[in-house]
């Protein structure tokens, strides 16, 4: 199996498809690159080389005790990149991936990188504080983790029907979708599952924001109740200027699955331009 080792010795495993322009793709929590299947053999197969990898503690990636925070993460994609040695490099965050984007681009600055993408992602701020009125309570964030503590299988199962938007009125995936990612999502180690959310939910990445250099899209669907638009995409749109805002209709989180035709071509169109 292909795997870099990172500065603390933490191995993460990667899988690189396709030849053509390197579109680096990074997960969100809780799942792996694997997240990625429909985009990454889409775009494998229409001229680029797609690269993912699985987030230290999770997939097929070592589990450390430590390294959650955003700027182990980040140096951890600048691994990636470095140990392949990529240039041109259109790179996509998806949720708690974005932050990597946005913590990598202030961390390691944009020579590597001539496109940036955010789906779905946690940027600029979550958390509902004192200069961040707009946020959410910190409240659900523990809950969140409560949930993990007391029964992970069962708070992840029902995390995954909001992430995918899939309700009493309307299933937006299949049941094996369901599967599919709680598996993914089983594969993590409990302390990083738990670390994650402390991560993803208190990083500020709004001093981030001005690391945006390249052209830079932003997607995001309107239904997204796992990260919502208004505290989310929106806003970040407002802080990257030469931002490009791209909201999907009635998408909820997991849009990678919900509307993959829509978002492999977004994405495709966007690293050829």
């Amino acid at each position: 199996m292909a795997r870099v080792t990172t500065k603390d010795g933490t191995e993460l495993y990667y899988n690189d498809w396709g030849q053509g322009r390197p579109i680096v793709l990074v997960p969100g929590w809780p799942l792996d690159g694997d997240m990625w299947s429909d985009q990454a053999v889409f775009l494998a197969e229409n001229g680029f080389r797609a690269i993912t990898y699985d987030r230290r503690g999770f997939g097929r990636s070592s589990q450390p005790w430590t390294g959650y925070d955003y700027d182990t993460l980040a140096d951890d994609l600048a691994a990636v990149l470095d140990h392949l040695d990529l240039s041109n490099v259109t790179l996509v965050g998806f949720s708690m991936g974005g932050g990597e984007v946005a913590r990598y681009l202030a961390r390691h600055g944009s020579a590597r990188i001539a496109k940036a993408v955010l789906v779905s992602a946690v940027t600029p701020y979550l958390l509902k504080t004192n200069d961040n009125p707009t946020g959410v309570d910190p409240s659900v964030f523990d809950q969140m983790i409560d949930g993990l503590r007391k029964d992970r299988p069962h708070f992840l199962a029902g995390f995954a029907k909001g992430f995918y938007g899939n309700g009493l009125v309307g299933r937006r995936v299949s049941d094996e979708v369901l599967q599919w990612s709680l598996q993914m999502a089983m594969m993590g180690s409990l302390r990083a599952t738990i670390e994650c959310v402390k991560a993803f939910s208190a990083t500020d990445f709004r001093a981030d924001m001005a690391a945006f250099t390249v052209p830079t899209l932003i997607i995001h669907g309107t239904s997204d109740a796992s990260v919502p638009i208004d505290h989310s995409g929106r806003v970040t749109a407002k802080m990257i200027p030469s931002a490009r805002l791209v909201e999907y209709d009635g998408e909820p989180h997991g849009l990678f699955s919900t509307a993959k035709d829509r978002l492999n071509a977004d994405l495709a169109a966007f690293a050829a331009a």
